[in-house]
């Protein structure tokens, strides 16, 4: 259950470590697996020292986001328990996402982690072939 304020791991390559919610798109009720939020991004992810020109060490050009930048974001993985049509119950270890555009293609080329296998029902089967493993 992702609400306002929540914070969650962003699990693609983008460049974004850790995202906070700020609005839950169309709904009224807390996001789950699958659903669209908007985030901002709290802390970047660096993928070690790269020189520049000149010999100067930069900020990686992998990023393809920075600190404060306002996103959409799909819920990959809730910390909440929740219980699927067939009865069987599945819980995360933490609240995960995958940074995504206004037209809803992802922002990252890889993913690393599993990811909810309710995606598939909610038409992110781009995100369902791009992770090592859905549950």
């Amino acid at each position: 259950m992702i609400q306002l304020k929540t914070m969650l791991n962003c699990i693609d390559n983008s460049g974004a470590a850790i995202v906070e919610c700020v609005q839950l798109i169309k709904m009224k009720r807390p996001a789950t697996v699958g659903d669209r939020i908007v985030v901002v991004v709290q802390k970047q992810r660096s993928f070690g020292p790269e020189t520049g020109p000149g010999g100067s060490v930069s900020v990686s050009a992998a990023n393809k986001v920075r600190r404060g930048d306002i996103r959409h974001a799909v819920v990959v993985r809730t910390a909440k328990k929740y219980q699927r049509r067939d009865g069987s119950v599945v819980k995360f270890g933490d609240n995960a996402c995958v940074l995504v555009n206004k037209a809803g293609d992802m922002v990252g080329t890889r993913l690393s982690g599993v990811v909810g296998a309710e995606l598939r029902e909610k038409q992110w089967s781009k995100i369902l072939s791009l992770a090592p493993q859905h549950v």
